[in-house]
């Protein structure tokens, strides 16, 4: 990165506000951007934009290289004509604003798609075969995958037809044939998200605003990287996964953490020079300025569970592609803007791959008020500026709902360390201990600038059914809000 001091917001885009069940890429979009200069931020970082699958989690996703339909602005559509405003307007997204329902979006948002799908068969435009053409290397797989799922009734690609499963030269023309119309709908998704994104993208840089993405280090099993590139993944002869991703057991979690995902054969990824990886990192490259790659201790050492088990008890550790991976990257692509999220157990390996990339890591100052004032991420600690600082994530509390949640012991510490008398002023005070720190660049959740409790955090880990609904209102953009971070970022020479 650049070096100088900088700052930003942590907001996903379906937290944006909208009158259609989840953030799009309109206009409240476009007002974001807006609110973020004139709070004077730099960066604007959300999550994963991937089709969501299990769970609802933009890090459980059917494509690394799709972006989610959901979030494809409906008004951009009838402004150019393939929708009209009845198509949308008077359906019922969700009963509580504040929520995402992602049963209701599932079942309405793809209806008026179609909609707006079947207008735009009538004419076309050159850019559309241009975009199809400039990505065929993973469009015609992701839109043959979806329209699979629909017709197996979202069924995961294991328990189709063999010939499907297993990738048969004849199965998929057939299939190709047979839904041609389904695959020409999907294209079209991703056509306009990628359109629409863009000029999203254009509109935020031209504002002095960058974007950081995230990408998951792991992919779905249930996704279309795994059904075509099963080579490349730790499989057996039935294509069932040998072993799969987590983490080990600590004091926090004593049957650890059981992902799921399917691990990666480096020995495979290595032999075709890691182009898979090179490609992922260039479409994330190209679709946002900086990106986060989350676990990265997994490309030093990772976990390795045996397929089956219930816990992550009976896991082990295996070796990594280490430096060699981003050296192949950096030889391709050239220098890309990353963020390492060097989380959890570090150990020297770990520090030493980081020293190794030059990429900064992650402070996060929720785990920094244990009362020997020894935590890494207490910011008098910080080696050096190469650094991002948090508040707290997508997987963390709210820095209210820590505050009620967290062991009173660092409480108080964190009270006598911080100077405030009252535990309600403990959320400012530590956004301003980010903003005041020596790390490059300090982001916070937009739900600890507002001072909201657990009712607005983002994602519980290890739980499903609840999480990534959370969302923004228009009324929370108050321009006292506006000026409190202005200020904060003026004082502390982040602009």
């Amino acid at each position: 990165m650049s070096g100088k001091r900088k700052s930003g917001i942590l907001m996903h885009i379906s937290s944006l506000p909208s009158e259609y069940g989840i953030g799009k890429l309109g206009k409240e979009a476009y007002s974001f951007v807006d609110f973020l200069k004139e709070c004077k931020q730099k960066y604007w970082q959300i999550l994963p934009l991937s089709p969501t699958s299990y769970g609802d989690s933009p890090y459980q996703s059917f494509s690394i290289h799709a972006g989610n339909p959901y979030f494809i602005d409906f008004e951009t559509l009838k402004d150019e004509g393939l929708l009209n405003e009845t198509d949308y307007k008077n359906i019922k997204w969700c009963d509580d604003k504040r929520y995402v329902d992602y049963d209701k979006l599932y079942q309405l948002n793809f209806k008026v798609l179609r909609k707006a799908y079947e207008a735009f068969k009538n004419n076309i435009p050159e850019s559309y075969n241009e975009y199809v053409k400039l990505n065929d290397y993973w469009l015609n797989d992701y839109a043959l995958f979806m329209s699979l799922k629909d017709a197996y009734n979202g069924k995961s690609w294991i328990e189709w037809d063999l010939p499907l499963v297993k990738r048969k030269k004849s199965a998929i023309k057939e299939a190709e044939k047979k839904y041609k119309d389904d695959i020409g709908f999907w294209k079209f998704t991703q056509y306009k998200f990628y359109e629409q994104w863009f000029e999203l993208k254009k509109y935020a840089n031209k504002n002095g605003i960058e974007i950081i993405g995230d990408i998951p280090i792991y992919v779905a099993y249930d996704s279309v990287d795994v059904w075509c590139s099963s080579e490349l993944f730790e499989l057996d002869e039935d294509l069932l996964p040998i072993s799969v991703a987590g983490c080990p057991p600590d004091i926090f979690t004593p049957l650890g953490q059981l992902w799921g995902n399917p691990l990666y054969n480096w020995r495979s990824m290595k032999k075709n020079g890691f182009k898979w990886w090179i490609n992922r990192i260039d479409t994330a490259q190209k679709t946002y300025d900086v990106i986060r790659i989350d676990h990265f201790r997994g490309f030093d050492s990772y976990y390795s569970i045996p397929f089956g088990d219930k816990n992550a008890i009976g896991g082990h550790w295996e070796e990594g592609p280490k430096i060699e991976l981003f050296k192949a990257v950096k030889e391709k692509l050239g220098k890309v803007k990353i963020i390492a999220e060097d989380l959890g157990f570090i150990t020297p390996s770990v520090k030493k791959l980081l020293r190794q990339t030059g990429y900064p890591g992650m402070k996060v100052l929720q785990f920094a008020f244990e009362p020997n004032a020894s935590s890494m991420y207490l910011p008098q600690n910080y080696k050096n500026s190469n650094c991002f600082v948090y508040t707290g994530t997508h997987d963390n509390d709210t820095l209210k709902g820590w505050v009620s949640s967290e062991d009173k012991k660092n409480i108080r510490f964190a009270m006598d360390y911080l100077g405030v008398k009252r535990k309600k002023a403990l959320t400012w005070a530590v956004i301003r201990l980010a903003w005041t720190s020596i790390a490059n660049t300090a982001i916070a959740p937009l739900q600890d600038f507002l001072e909201l409790g657990s009712e607005a955090r983002m994602n519980i880990p290890s739980t499903v059914g609840n999480n990534w609904r959370w969302r923004a209102l228009k009324s929370d953009f108050t321009p006292e809000l506006q000026q409190k971070i202005a200020d904060l970022t003026t004082l502390c020479g982040r602009q």
